[in-house]
């Protein structure tokens, strides 16, 4: 159920981003829930790779270059889902980086209303 309720927080989040990003398209809502579940599986099998192959940039970056593996994952994500278009790297960036906080904090105030 917790699973569930992160992929329609993170689908509603993403949706909402496309009003404020003009580089971000999602044709309806069901496209930014099937964008939330592409992302959990891209970044259950891809990220770790990739965080693995750039451990050297990342460490000298203090992490930063973790913003920029998000936004790949994003681009990537935007090749396989019909309906959600990125305009460039850096409105992936963006995305990713609004995306994330957003999400985060909004999800301890939903677990906060279940208890």
């Amino acid at each position: 159920m917790n699973f569930i309720i992160r992929l329609i927080i993170t689908g509603a989040v993403a949706f909402g981003l496309t009003s404020f990003l003009p580089g971000i398209h999602i044709d309806n809502f069901w496209t930014a829930i099937i964008l939330a579940l592409v992302l959990a599986i891209l970044n259950s099998l891809i990220k770790p790779v990739l965080v693995l192959l750039t451990l050297p940039i990342t460490i000298l970056t203090f992490g930063l270059f973790l913003f920029v593996i998000n936004a790949i994952i994003i681009l990537i994500a935007g090749n396989f889902i019909h309906g959600f278009t990125v305009d460039g790297f850096w409105w992936a960036l963006l995305f990713s980086f609004l995306l994330s906080t957003i999400s985060s904090i909004l999800r301890p105030l939903i677990k906060e209303k279940e208890r």
